[in-house]
């Protein structure tokens, strides 16, 4: 077996069953590749799905359970129970593009890459919101190009929506260590330091679902922020000022709105230029995004799906600051 799919799951059977039918599409020999679900403690009846599920093209498909412990620790159980040669890890809410294995396949043989991942994007069948985040998360200006672009302003680290990794390195380092907070982002920096060779390969995406929803968009997007400040203090080189911006953007607004009640004459010195500036990045955004689909709904959608991750990535920043360096709240257990 050269591959082990990990795909740990709490409470997402409708998403699970999407997923494999992607996977029924995938032109690659049964015989290479297995499907481990984990179960993360789920309540939706994912193990008897999974367990009446019949495979039109011979998956493999196998099923654990874990009371629930979170993704990372699903993930480690999924490495500990794999057959593979290399461990891929996928979110539930992925759905898999036919060639995505192959083109896994010719990047280890050109490269011979320890560990790896991919970029996520959209697929034609989502909806205008699933579009306007799919812009807001691979867009430079919403995340500088960190989850899979090849003009990312820092080191390509693997995340685990679409990440590979050799059975060698959980021998070695072993597997995820943090539970809820950027778990996938230590995981690929223990492995760069511990020497590994790391790679991107662009032609390897998937398409992700993410949320399905504004207000749980901002609640995944608050974790985000908070994990930064989580992986600064494990690897001091990877919290940078330029990945303080959101938090310096509410702060400097909450200076300028307080000022503003102080000297109310400054109004036009401050506010005026603030908000043209807020208009030119909105329309920067609305264009992007008009390029992208073609589609003017997507587009005015994906200006408000900006500013959620903007604002509640820089929340999560301070909250991270307040919760992790103010507070000193340990890490061992998150």
């Amino acid at each position: 077996m050269k591959y082990t799919i990990i795909v740990p799951v709490y409470n997402r059977t409708n998403e699970v069953a999407e997923l494999l039918q992607s996977a029924e599409q995938l032109n690659y020999n049964r015989d290479n590749f297995e499907i481990l679900f984990v179960d993360d403690g789920s309540s939706d009846e994912l193990g008897k799905f999974i367990h009446s599920y019949r495979s039109e093209s011979n998956l493999a498909i196998r099923y654990i359970y874990q009371e629930n412990t979170g993704p990372a620790e699903a993930r480690n159980n999924g490495m500990a129970n794999s057959s593979g040669d290399y461990f891929l890890f996928l979110d539930s809410d992925c759905l898999l593009p036919p060639q995505w294995l192959n083109k896994i396949d010719s990047a280890l043989a050109e490269h011979q890459y320890d560990a790896f991942g991919g970029p996520d994007t959209f697929h034609d069948s989502f909806s205008p919101l699933l579009k306007a985040v799919n812009y807001s998360m691979t867009s430079f200006i919403g995340t500088g190009g960190i989850r899979g672009n090849k003009n990312s302003f820092e080191r390509f680290y693997p995340r685990s929506f679409n990440m590979g990794i050799s059975k060698n390195i959980y021998k070695n380092i072993g597997g995820m260590r943090l539970r809820y907070y950027g778990e996938d982002t230590d995981f690929s920096a223990r492995i760069y330091e511990a020497g590994y060779k790391v790679g991107l390969i662009p032609e390897a995406f998937v398409y992700h679902k993410r949320r399905t929803s504004l207000p749980r968009f901002f609640k995944q997007i608050t974790r985000i922020g908070m994990s930064r400040i989580v992986i600064g203090k494990l690897h001091k080189h990877m919290l940078k000022p330029v990945h303080l911006l959101p938090a310096f953007l509410i702060l400097g607004l909450l200076f300028l709105f307080v000022l503003t009640i102080l000297i109310p004459a400054i109004f036009s010195w401050f506010w005026i230029p603030t908000f043209f500036g807020f208009l030119l990045i909105c329309l920067l955004a609305f264009y992007q995004s008009y390029k992208m689909y073609q589609n003017i709904k997507i587009s005015f959608l994906s200006i408000i799906a900006l500013n959620i991750q903007v604002f509640g990535y820089g929340y999560g920043l301070l909250k991270g600051i307040w919760k992790f360096k103010i507070k000193k709240t340990a890490l061992e257990n998150l």
